[in-house]
């Protein structure tokens, strides 16, 4: 049985993903740092391991890998999932709120794959970073959170060009607006109106829809793609940009 680990597992498209996996016969660890939220949804499955883990701190990543390797016989994904968003103009975006981002969206990434890796090496395991349409494409209010995505697309190609010796690949997925709980919290009807009117699918993506994305690339189908960057956004970013709705 392959298995995987899976970041910020207990909600939205971690949750999704980890669902996916389970469907195709693979075990995942579920990383989460909501420890009631993991428990309870991790009660449902089966072939789950649930470890509670801040990604952003490196002693409490390293713990998790030993956690994972004690359960797990062996390790053939990481997918980096978790994140945060937290929107504002550059001016009132603190130091504090900055590196709040930084830590979880691309500190996670480097130290969880940097801690995974000697797992990798044995199956030729694969890596998927989740980054953002916001990595690829500027917005206002998203000093942080698109600077922080955008870096992961870098990471990303970084790990494919140095691991792939080892047959380690390295992919990242850029979803588009997607109707998680967390944009739901942050997207006004203008905006949700304005991406319909601007995305050539006419409609936010699934979690379900992201999670397929990520399983594949994941999987021996993928087994000659590394160093990419799929944009999961039913068009979004072929589109250009000019959303009155989203520059306030």
């Amino acid at each position: 049985m392959k298995s995987a680990i899976v970041t910020g597992a207990a909600r939205g498209i971690g949750l999704a993903t980890t669902k996916l996996f389970l469907e195709k016969g693979w075990q995942v660890a579920m990383i989460d740092r909501d420890g009631p939220e993991l428990s309870k949804v991790s009660a449902a499955l089966q072939h789950v391991l649930p470890v509670h883990c801040d990604v952003s701190v490196p002693c409490e990543v390293d713990q998790m890998i030993v956690t994972v390797r004690d359960g797990f016989p062996s390790l053939h994904a990481l997918v980096n999932n978790a994140g945060v968003a937290d929107f504002g103009p550059i001016e009132e975006t603190s130091f504090e709120r900055w590196r709040t981002v930084m830590e979880t969206n691309l500190d996670g990434p480097f130290l969880c794959a940097q801690a995974a890796i000697p797992a990798l090496k044995e199956t030729s395991g694969a890596i998927v970073n989740i980054a953002s349409i916001s990595g690829l494409r500027a917005s206002t209010l998203r000093v942080a959170y698109g600077t922080s995505k955008a870096a992961v697309i870098q990471l990303t190609k970084q790990q494919a060009a140095e691991l792939g010796e080892y047959g380690i690949r390295s992919n990242c997925i850029a979803p588009g607006p997607v109707r998680t709980k967390l944009a739901m919290a942050v997207h006004t009807q203008d905006i949700i109106d304005a991406y319909h009117d601007a995305m050539p699918l006419g409609r936010y993506g699934s979690e379900r829809e992201i999670a397929e994305a990520i399983v594949f690339l994941c999987s021996d189908e993928a087994s000659y793609i590394t160093g990419q960057v799929i944009a999961a956004d039913g068009g979004f970013e072929a589109t250009g940009i000019g959303l009155p709705a989203l520059r306030t």
